[in-house]
Parts: C-alpha cells; structure tokens; sequence
C-alpha cells in the first residue's frame, strides 16, 4: 500500500496495469485514451489537467505523481484492450486550489478543457489546451503575491555576454537590457537578485555557464530550456512589440533576443497573443543604483537574513501603501535607488508636498483604501481570463478615482502634474459595468446569472420564462378554456409530445380547426396548436438561450474594456505613483523622517540619523533607539570603527547605508538632519556564512566579496566592511585588513567612502599614516565586573573589545569565563602589537616590533624563552613543601626566585 492508499496489486488483479503511456501502443488505447495521449505528447513536461464532466482528471505518470504531491486518492480507468490506468481527480470548479500548489511546488500544469457542450456533441467532446500554467506566467490570483511581481526572467546567452529581458505577465510590465561589457556573470547574477524572477528561460548557451550553476545551487527558480530558434531578433522585429529607449545600444540584438523567446513562450502558455506587452522598456544597469545579492542580504531590503520574511525589513519598515500596486512600485523603488540628482529631488519633492497638505493627503489615502488592483484586473482583461467578479471589483475601484482626483487637485508640482494626467476614471466604462454585471454574478462566465436585469430586453424575457414557465402555462390555459367554452381543457407534459393540450371527447364538437390531434386515449383527446408549440420551444430552451445569450453580452462588456486596457494601465500606475508618493509622506510625518539634501558632492553628513527598522521594532518593547552622527568629506573617507560585540557596531554601519539608500529612493530619512552626497553603489561586507553547495569556506566566501568590492567600487561608492580577515589567523587576518584600507582610501586607486568595523585595534594606528583615515569606536561603561553598552559613537580608538563580557552575556560557564579572563590577562601582559615609524617604511623588519614576539603564539610555544623561565619557576615551586620550611628558608628561596627572574630578563634583552 502506498503513502496515498494506492495498492498496486489490487489495481493489477483488476486489469493489466501500465504506469505510462509509453507501455502501451496507440492501437491499444481507448478513442478517449488516445486523445489524452495526444494532448500529452503537446505538454511533455507539464501536469496534463484532462476535462471529463465536472473533473479534470490526470492519468498514468501524471496521476501517481499528483496524488502524492496533493494528496489525491489514487483510483483506476479502463484505457483500452483490457488496461486500467492509474487516475486522480480534482472538481473543475476548484482545479485552481491544485495547479496552484504544483506550480508553486516548481511544476508546470496543462489545462485541457472541453471547448463544446457534451450535451450536443457527437462522439467525443471536442478538447483542447487552453493554458499551461507555470512559474513564471501563471496569471491567476490565488497563485500570485497581491505586493509583489511575479517575473519570467529570459537569457540570450552567447560565449560571455547576455541579453536578458524579464517580464510580469500579470501586470504587463517588460523590460529589457543587454550585458556585454566586463563582469557579465556578476551582473546577470545581481540582475537575478533584483527581479527575484520565479522562472527562467534561457537557450542552450547557457546551459554549461557558473551562472546557470550558482541559480541552481543557491535559489530555487525554476528554468526551462527553450529551443535556439525562439531567440531570433527577426521575430521579435516581427511580433508589432514597440521598443522605449533601444537607441541606449549600438547592438541590441542579444536583447531582442530574449524578447523574443520571451513573448513566444507567454503566448504558447497563455494560447493566445498577449497583447499587453506591446511595450518594453530598454535600461542599462548602470541607470540606478547596482546592488550586488550579498549588499541586498546584508542591509535585508526587502526580507531577512534569518527568516526570509517581510517583516524586520527595510520595506517592512517603509511600506505604508494602500494598494497592491502602490506595494509593488515601493518594493521597485526599494530595489532600484536612483543615481541622478535631479531625479532624486523630484520625487523628494513630490514627497515634501504631499507631506505638506495634511488634508488632501487624508483624502487620497481614505481614496485609495479598498481599491482594487486595477493593474492586475487589467492584465486579465487584456488575456481575455477576466470573469464577472473581476468587472465588479474594476467597477468599484472606478468609482473611487474620481475621488482621489479631487485630493489631486491641491498638488500642482513635479510628478503630479503627470500622475493627474495619466489617472483616467473612464466613466463610459464604469457606466457599462454598473449598468450591465449583476451585483452577485458568479466566478464562472458560462452559467449564467451574469447579466443585470434591464440591461438587455431579451435576455429579461428569456429569463422570465425560465423562472415563470408554470405561470405562463396557466395563463394559455385559461385562456383556451374561455375561447373554446371548453371548462374541462388542460395542459398538461410529457417527453414524447412535449406540452399538449387534454380534452374529453364528449367535447371534441367544441375543438376549433387550427388544434391538431396529436393522441387518442380512452375518454380523452390529446392536441396541439402552433401557439403552444412556440411556447414550448421558449420554455425548454429559455434557460440555455439565456446561458448563452449572457456569455455573448459578457464578451461584448470585456471587450469594450479590452478596448481601453492601455488607459487602464496608465491609470494603476498612476495610482501607484500616488500611493507610493502619499505613503512616504505619511511615514515621514509619523516617525519624524527629515528631507535629506542630495546633491553631485562627496560628503555624507547625518545629524542624530537612526535605523528605520530596528526603531520600530525597539518601539514595541518601549526601548529608546539611541542617535548617532556620521560626518565623511575629502579628509575623512574611512572610518575604522572599534568596539565591543553586541555594542551597536553592524547596526550604525547598516542605518548608515539606509540612510543613504532611502533618500536615493526619494523618501525622507530618520535622521534630524542629512546630507548625502549621490552613492553610485552601496556593498556590504558584513556577516559571516559558508557555502557548503560550493564547498566555500567561511574565509573564501569572505574574500570573494571582498573581492568583488575592490574590482566594483569607485570613489563615489559607500562601503561597509565588517571584520574583515576574521576567518583566517591573527597576522594573516590583520595584514589582509590592513594592506585592504591602504587600497581603499589610496586617491588614486579608489578613495571611497568606507566604514570598517574591526577587532583588530592596531588598525587604529592608520590614522596617522593614511590620509583620510580617521577612528571611531562605540562607548561602554564599565561598572565594577560588569559592563554597559551605551551604544553611541564617538571619536577616537579603543583597544577592548569586552569579548568576554559578550560570552557572559550569552551564557557561558562560569569556569569558562574564569580561565578565559586569565588567559587574556597574560596575553595582554606578555604581547603588544606595535608598529614605529609611517607608511613609507611600513614593511621593514625593524619598523615591526612587540614587547615579546611573536606576541599571542607565544604563551602557547614551549621554546619561548618567557614560557621556560615560568616553566623552570613552577618546577621549583612544585619541589617545595611549605609545612617543612622555616621563615629563613623561605626568604632564602624567595631571593634566589627573584634573582632567577632578573638574570632571566637581562638574557632576553
């Protein structure tokens, strides 16, 4: 027996059991069964989702599958020449709870609906695909994020350089760029990270890259291999997509290329032209702020390290949208800071003058609460899936822009200016929804009910003889009596004749000629007249006429609005922008956020700045986060910042980076003053973390960033870097570090703005070798065998770190922590790292020095010569017994150790 109650045995007694199609030959199969098959042999790589009656059903391999996955009883059909084949099944009413939990699961499902009425078919229903649902380009709302896109990401690769597109099915958003420079695979890879796309096609190319290798390893995107021949710039040139910005390219046919395969495979998932993505929009990566996976991880913008949820983020933090759409343009802003000055300003402007009026921001808020994601109806619109609900929720949400209109009208600068512009209320649209769908259509469009009542005069009256047939019988009837005179006349049913009208035959004298007997009974004569055959042909068909005399006008409704899909578009992007703008605003007045000033200099300066996310989470414990300053400029470029763990170390440098990164978003900072001079990128070094996927070390792992930041960063770039070399030994940790801030604050390698956290104290003594270095450490309070972290920066080195303290803190042994002290005492009295003379003479033997060398190693090494002058004074004291020895004696002994010690250091001189 099976984990899902399948016995296999029991199936085979029943009938030979073939678990795949391909155990049996096409004569072998059922007229239905090969059907299947040949729907199958279209979708090799997908769930085959088969209609029969109110299920769709999956069979053979599909169907052991399945029901494991979703839990499905597993039964048997007859397939042909005496076999039965493994089956599953889901109600066709619920198959999107289903392909839903597949497709998030990695898998691709295929839709097989029937495409006529059994009722009126001859021979087999006719089917067909309808849609393959998958990652990248599912469309239906219960597999998707309402705050966040989903994208089909698509790789052109040639040798090493890429054009990649990437697409959101569901909102129509397409953009497009190529990588062809130096560094591609880096590039690609933070692309990747920007999109976070859920699937990738890419060409064979690709296949054996380290890239495709790292997506594997490290995430969990699913890929699909498409054919060489989809990435054909030809067939892009040819699909009628127009292009925005392509001039930014000399060659873009790598990018075309990946256009291409791109909408080729959304239009063979979908099974139709996808006419919404009619526009892409061409970048460079350099257009905003590049920001490499390890920097996204580090500053956690959009989820956290540990549980890769929203909340504790950097957009947790800063979402205060209303709308889906408002969400997922912040999230874009979250991940793309702008580099541009201008750019910056104008949407801080934005920010400033919605935060400014009070009372219109309150109104466009109480607007936008409650409305509908337009963007993602209107996507559904385009494809043609939109059902009755989707109209009613599209209707409800116009009725709401008129409204956030009106709070528009107080705004008169910058981005508002075209936000009003581009936000339509489309009232001849809304007018024809609220005239025409019924306030409780339901989800399916093809069993009436749809349709409001007055919209269309015959779909009213078909639906009055639906619902009244018995009346309108009545009525005919007592109509025929008083015409005949015939008080005995009925009307009555059956499914021979159909309605007939009875009469006894003692009064068949009082027929008129026009009734036409149809049966004689016994003591009755059974008839029928033109007038009620009419009727019946009303009555019997009233309800599947007005079935699909509904679906008709359904299809006209959508398609008026498919008509004006671009406006709906123009319309939720504008409200977006609303949102987002509003938000800010609002986030700015509540936690007390300041506008920074952005301009083209070098110079970061924050008053009192604070970190957004762990201020909010300190709040609800009633914690007070505790301020710091930043000041950078030509003369202070790298700050080394000392202090003990747990101290506030990670927190200013991240609150640092944020800072910067909010303002270059165009949002207000926490802060009671800033000044940022534009970052063209932020890294990261912070944390530590090996790859076992890679077989990486800690160490190696750290490195390769550290790497990567070298080769990347300018002097306009922000660095934050945290214990570097911590994952090796002492000197060689300290001499990375080291000969790593000599490269960096060197004016004429990089000079970038950095701040690097260490352990390493004699990394303070830079400052008096390298221009531009300058230290800074976080205060504590010693109080007694204990110590207070007071979190706040200030000028100047230290030389203790408190490790100790930090282990008491966690919970260490007692004993532990005793011999711990005593060990870092004798450390401390034994060796001192010191360096004599300045930079140019850094590296002479004789400009390095310690009190005892080689400083730490040494306690541990029995051929230092401190080591056997405490060895030979602790076999001396380990001889003596101090209950025999007289006062004399012990004097005596206590010189001769003293003289020992003295001859001992005169010989190490």
């Amino acid at each position: 027996m099976s984990d899902n109650g399948f016995d296999e045995n029991n199936v085979k007694a029943a009938g030979q059991f073939p678990m795949s199609l391909s155990d049996l030959k096409p004569g072998e199969l059922s007229p239905m069964m090969q059907h299947y098959a040949e729907m199958k042999a279209k979708c090799q790589d997908s769930f085959l989702f088969y209609r029969l009656g109110d299920f769709y059903e999956m069979f053979f391999d599909d169907a052991v599958r399945g029901a494991k996955i979703l839990e499905l009883a597993l039964t048997r059909r007859d397939c042909g020449s005496g076999y039965r084949a493994p089956m599953c099944g889901i109600p066709f009413h619920a198959y999107s709870t289903y392909a839903n939990r597949l497709v998030q699961a990695g898998y691709k499902v295929a839709i097989c609906e029937q495409l006529e009425d059994p009722s009126v078919a001859t021979g087999l229903v006719k089917r067909g695909i309808i849609k393959i649902l998958t990652p990248g380009t599912i469309t239906e709302s219960g597999g998707l994020e309402d705050r966040k896109n989903n994208f089909l990401m698509s790789i052109c690769c040639v040798g090493t350089q890429f054009g990649v597109a990437c697409a959101d099915i569901s909102t129509g958003d397409f953009e497009a760029t190529q990588l062809t420079l130096t560094d591609n695979g880096e590039h690609l890879i933070n692309l990747i990270g920007k999109y976070s796309p859920s699937e990738i096609i890419y060409n064979s190319n690709f296949e054996d890259t380290p890239e495709i290798t790292a997506i594997r390893n490290g995430t969990g995107i699913a890929l699909t291999r498409r054919n060489d021949r989809d990435f054909s710039e030809s067939l892009f040139k040819n699909s009628g997509t127009a292009v925005q910005d392509a001039k930014l390219f000399t060659n873009p046919e790598l990018m075309f290329c990946a256009c291409a395969a791109l909408l080729l495979y959304a239009e063979e998932t979908q099974t139709e032209q996808v006419k919404h993505l009619d526009v892409v929009r061409c970048y460079k990566i350099s257009d905003t702020m590049e920001l490499d996976i390890a920097t996204r991880t580090g500053l956690e913008l959009t989820s956290t390290i540990r549980t890769k949820q929203k909340r504790g983020s950097l957009l947790w933090a800063l979402d205060r949208t209303k709308t889906s759409m408002g969400a997922r343009l912040l999230r874009k802003w979250v991940e793309e800071p702008l580099i541009s000055v201008r750019a910056i300003n104008r949407r801080l402007d934005a920010v400033g003058e919605a935060k400014e009026r009070y009372m219109a921001r309150q109104q466009i808020i109480e607007g936008l609460t409650g409305l509908y994601d337009i963007e993602r109806l209107a996507g559904k619109v385009s494809l043609g899936t939109c059902n009755a609900r989707d109209l009613l929720s599209l209707r409800n949400s116009l009725r709401k822009i008129p409204f956030v209109r009106e709070g528009l009208e107080e705004f008169s600068k910058g981005m508002f200016k075209e936000i009003k512009t581009a936000m339509d209320p489309l009232p001849d649209i809304l007018t024809l929804l609220e005239n025409a769908i019924s306030e409780d259509a339901p989800v399916t469009v093809k069993d009436g009910d749809i349709i409001k009542r007055g919209y269309s005069a015959e779909c009213d009256e078909l639906y009055d003889l639906a619902k009244n047939a018995k009346e309108y019988i009545m009525q005919l009837e007592n109509n025929e009596r008083e015409r005949t005179g015939i008080k005995t006349l009925k009307i009555g049913y059956n499914k021979v004749f159909g309605y007939f009208i009875d009469i006894p035959r003692s009064q068949s004298d009082k027929v008129p000629e026009e009734y036409v007997r149809k049966q004689t009974l016994v003591n009755n004569e059974r008839y029928i007249t033109p007038q009620i055959k009419e009727l019946e042909d009303k009555i019997v068909t009233a309800s599947s006429r007005r079935i699909a005399l509904e679906y008709e006008l359904f299809t006209q409704v959508r398609d008026a609005v498919q008509a004006v899909s671009q406006k709906l578009f123009d319309t939720a992007r504008a409200i977006a922008q609303t949102d987002v703008i509003t938000s800010l605003a609002e986030l700015a007045e509540n936690e007390n956020y300041v506008k920074p000033v952005i301009d083209d200099s070098e110079i970061i300066e924050i008053k009192n700045g604070r970190h957004p996310v762990v201020e909010q989470m300190m709040r609800s414990s009633h914690e007070v986060f505790v301020p710091n300053d930043i000041s950078m400029n030509e003369d202070k470029r790298l700050m080394v910042l000392t202090g003990p763990n747990m101290s506030g170390k990670s927190t200013f440098m991240r609150q640092t980076a944020l800072i910067v990164l909010m303002a270059q978003i165009g949002s207000f900072v926490p802060a009671d003053s800033a000044r940022i001079g534009l970052v063209d990128h932020i890294f990261t070094r912070i944390g530590a973390s090996d790859d076992i996927s890679t077989g990486q070390s800690t160490f190696m792992v750290e490195m390769k960033e550290v790497s990567y930041i070298l080769k990347n960063a300018t002097r306009r770039s922000l660095l934050l870097l945290d214990e570097v070399g911590r994952g090796t030994s002492t000197y060689d940790g300290l001499s990375i570090a080291w000969a790593v801030i000599e490269y960096i604050v060197d004016p004429n390698i990089l000079y970038s703005r950095t701040i690097f956290a260490t352990h390493y104290h004699e990394l303070n003594q830079l400052e008096r070798l390298n221009r531009g270095v300058y230290n800074n450490h976080v205060e504590v309070r010693e109080e007694g065998d204990s110590v207070a972290f007071l979190h706040k920066i200030a000028p100047g080195g230290t030389s203790d770190s408190y490790g100790i303290e930090v282990a008491r803190l966690a919970g260490l042994p007692a004993d532990v922590l005793k011999r711990s002290g005593s060990i870092l005492s004798e450390l401390e009295r034994i060796g001192k790292f010191k360096v004599k003379g300045n930079r140019e003479t850094m590296g002479n033997d004789e400009e390095l020095s310690s009190e005892v060398m080689p400083g730490q190693e040494s306690f541990f090494n029995p051929d230092n010569v401190v080591y056997r002058k405490e060895d030979k004074i602790r076999q001396t004291l380990r001889e003596l017994d101090p209950t025999r020895l007289t006062p004399i004696e012990a004097m005596n002994i206590l010189y001769e150790l003293k003289q020992k010690c003295s001859e001992e250091d005169v010989g190490t001189d």
